[in-house]
């Protein structure tokens, strides 16, 4: 019997969680979408009008929906609500009674004006998960200074270490510190809703960009503490492995990762070397590191003999990790990412089919929701109203023409 054939369970594994993603820009919205993803009822709630910022960060668009809106924002019901007015606050307040979780990413000054700081919300609904994401955190001498990952890139360290040895410190092709705290942030977020259900009370949780990005740099920043010596910058290779490190091949650029010593010696031999890994300066990883400035030279030079298919070929017989450099393209079109569902296509309302990047989770024993288009501005405002505060129509007549909706 197939694994999967012993489940009959095809409910999501958070059904009937309703999230209010009262986020914007990357971490929060990033967070919901994986709630969503995972069969949460997700509430994006944005300002009437103008919505969240990234709708317009493009080229390119898919019809009215920046790219940088799409890939953070599926699985998600789409609310307009002007929460600079008290009707509006009282209209969120309303929600959260009925919500489990509200993700925010509201200044802490900006809150406390319209009355949405977390000791609030949790008088009001004393049972819900409240995660506030910001740049600093809510204590310590940054905590009022506005986030954007670039500058936490830079501030985290993380841009000391990345880039060219020779070259200037770098910052890391994507938002790399919104995306690792948008993880952080789902992962609190169901470590609150599980205890919750043990503890009966809610939580707040204050997730920080900076501190997200300085935890996920994990062995290098590590190794600062341990040695007090500020690591240098590997360019493609690593601190603490050699060789592990992109190298040139005769026609392209090639992954080699060795990461103990019998990888190493396998490697030798692949290469026609073996007197290399007979060598006692390259023998163990301890003393490649030590002498990487030796070996190096020597591996490069070997690299670039053969082509990255040669290689490839022999890597693979030899049992030693390796990988070519691949391009979306080349991502995208591989029998592997159509395997996977790295892309998945979804559906304007008008029928026009639009490619999104896929879900990662795979779960056995729960069936996952179907992808869905992300919400145009406020496309579900009534249906919400109607369906979750069973306003009647004249009430949400009257919110738009006040302009809350």
């Amino acid at each position: 019997m197939k694994a999967n054939d012993m489940f009959s369970d095809t409910t999501p594994p958070l059904a009937g969680v309703r999230v209010l993603d009262a986020s914007r820009v990357l971490a929060g919205p990033f967070s919901g979408q994986i709630l969503g993803d995972l069969g949460a009822e997700v509430i994006k709630v944005e300002r009437p009008g103008q919505g969240d910022e990234t709708r317009a960060w493009g080229p390119p668009f898919a019809g009215a929906l920046s790219a940088y809106y799409l890939s953070c924002n599926r699985h998600k019901r789409g609310l307009t609500l002007d929460l600079s007015k008290p009707e509006g606050v009282d209209v969120f307040y309303c929600l959260l009674e009925k919500s489990d979780i509200v993700l925010e990413n509201f200044r802490p000054d900006s809150a406390a004006k319209l009355g949405l700081v977390p000791e609030k919300m949790l008088e009001r609904n004393p049972h819900l998960i409240i995660c506030s994401i910001s740049g600093f955190g809510r204590n310590g001498p940054m905590k009022d200074l506005p986030g954007y990952d670039f500058a936490i890139q830079g501030l985290s360290g993380l841009m000391s270490i990345t880039g060219p040895v020779e070259g200037p410190p770098s910052k890391v092709g994507v938002a790399v510190t919104d995306v690792l705290t948008g993880l952080y942030a789902a992962v609190a977020v169901l470590a609150c809703l599980h205890a919750r259900k043990q503890s009966g009370h809610g939580y707040h949780i204050d997730l920080a960009l900076l501190d997200c990005a300085v935890a996920a740099q994990v062995n290098v920043a590590q190794a600062y503490l341990t040695s007090s010596q500020v690591p240098p910058r590997q360019g493609n290779a690593h601190l603490q492995i050699v060789p592990y490190q992109a190298f040139e091949t005769a026609d392209d650029w090639l992954i080699l990762a060795v990461g103990n010593d019998g990888q190493f010696q396998r490697f030798c031999k692949a290469a026609g070397r073996e007197d290399l890994s007979k060598d006692a300066r390259y023998a163990t990883n301890s003393e490649r590191v030590r002498h990487r400035a030796d070996l190096i030279p020597t591996v490069a030079k070997l690299m670039k003999a053969r082509t990255a298919a040669d290689w490839q070929k022999l890597l693979l017989e030899a049992e030693v990790p390796h990988a070519p450099v691949w391009n979306y393209q080349q991502l995208f079109e591989h029998p592997q990412a159509q395997a996977r569902g790295l892309c998945v296509t979804v559906r304007e309302p008008d029928g026009k089919p639009v490619d999104l990047v896929g879900s990662p989770f795979h779960i056995v024993g729960a069936t996952l929701p179907a992808p869905a288009m992300p919400p145009g501005l406020g496309q579900d405002t009534e249906a919400i109203l109607t369906q979750v505060l069973g306003l009647d129509v004249r009430t949400i007549q009257q919110l738009a023409q006040q302009k809350i909706i």
